[in-house]
């Protein structure tokens, strides 16, 4: 048995709790070589008390990134997990590729602004980058390998957020703290956000058009408020395969852990005959706009992808702060794509500039005090 020498950068969050969870689970086939935080020393030291031979890291501060980098290109690591919200966790990662290491990458932002850089990297160095993402673990699951000709479509499935059955003229009214209340997930509060928005999901359109090699028109959305199903590929010939399990991120974590081969754990496993049922249904795509939006990004590529990024965290961060209205997002996110211009196929200097520029007028328009507006 294979067993892995895991750096987990952002092990203070949901996914590296659930990464630590997973370590002390299967101790055989997973070891921490090393541990990061942003500004949760608390956290990290308690972190480290669990794993005493792993080095750590603080990513606040000027010389953050380049302790994230260390961290990414320890000798003894073979593989780096990336759970740090946003895109902070690029340079690390194309570091840790270059330091030829695999990637497990639940941070969705980063294939986002940057997967045609990050896919090319892989590719020339030849590491893998496995998906950790439920969703995109899932249907890594469900390929296995069968990409190409027979795939007919990869379908994510959303549990539709907290305003899945909301009027539209009630979202007007939503606040950070109604937003924040998940249904099925617990989850940091710029993701919890983004599943009340469609955002996450808009994201993980574009994420699953790069990790699979496949077009914007082969991703798929449907909502499934259940979170059973965590998603499906359907097939040329008409066949579906789907992944279900108990809605717990120490499965795909295990999963990109020990790939290609399972192993037993300590894990719920799922009861049909006590679930009773699984639902689905379509996305309300005019009252939730960031699907489409996501799907005009994607299909463009080059910068766009980077600038409905940057815009939706400034957003986000804006409607946590009380400063606009929920609906706002997607209004700001839309007219940021429409004024920032667009590169075709941009350098990683270049991104990094485009990001600036696009939260630059984000955070303008946030702060023009205008009235929401609903873009059908």
């Amino acid at each position: 048995m294979r067993t892995r020498r895991v750096v987990i950068l952002g092990a203070t969050g949901s996914i590296g709790k659930s990464a630590r969870k997973v370590a002390r689970d299967i101790p055989e086939r997973m070891e921490i070589s090393g541990l990061s935080a942003h500004f949760d020393c608390k956290g990290l030291a308690q972190a480290a008390s669990e794993f005493p031979r792993a080095k750590t890291a603080i990513s606040s501060g000027p010389d953050g990134e380049q302790r994230l980098i260390d961290l990414a290109t320890l000798p003894d690591a073979d593989m780096v997990l990336i759970a740090i919200v946003g895109t902070a966790g690029l340079k690390p990662a194309l570091a840790a590729i270059e330091a030829g290491k695999d990637l497990a990458v639940a941070s969705k932002e980063i294939l986002v602004m940057a997967g045609e850089i990050v896919m090319a990297a892989a590719a020339r160095k030849g590491v893998n980058v496995l998906p950790v993402d439920s969703e995109h673990n899932a249907i890594f699951q469900c390929l296995d390998g069968r990409v190409g000709t027979a795939l007919q479509r990869i379908i994510l499935t959303c549990s539709g957020g907290p305003f899945r059955a909301t009027p539209r003229a009630e979202l007007e009214g939503v606040t950070p703290e109604m937003a924040l209340k998940h249904p099925t997930w617990s989850m940091g509060r710029k993701i919890s956000i983004d599943s009340a928005t469609l955002f996450n999901k808009g994201l993980e359109m574009i994420e699953a058009r790069w990790l699979f090699d496949v077009p914007m028109e082969k991703v798929d959305v449907v909502i499934h408020p259940q979170s059973i199903v965590h998603s499906m590929v359907e097939f040329v010939d008409g066949s579906l395969l789907a992944q279900l399990s108990h809605s717990d991120m120490c499965f795909p974590i295990q999963y990109a852990i020990t790939w290609p081969e399972r192993v037993s754990n300590s894990l719920r496993p799922l009861d049909l005959a006590a679930l009773g049922r699984l639902d689905f249904e379509a996305p309300r795509r005019s009252d939730f706009p960031a699907l489409d939006l996501a799907r005009r990004a994607g299909e463009a590529g080059g910068s766009l992808p980077a600038v409905l990024n940057a815009a939706n965290e400034v957003a986000v961060q804006a409607f946590l702060e009380h400063r606009i209205r929920f609906p706002r997002i997607w209004e700001i996110v839309e007219r940021v794509m429409d004024e920032c211009p667009f590169l075709a196929h941009p350098c990683l200097d270049e991104l990094s500039q485009i990001d600036r520029n696009a939260r630059e007028l984000a955070s303008q328009m946030t702060n023009a005090g205008q009235p929401a507006v609903f873009n059908a």
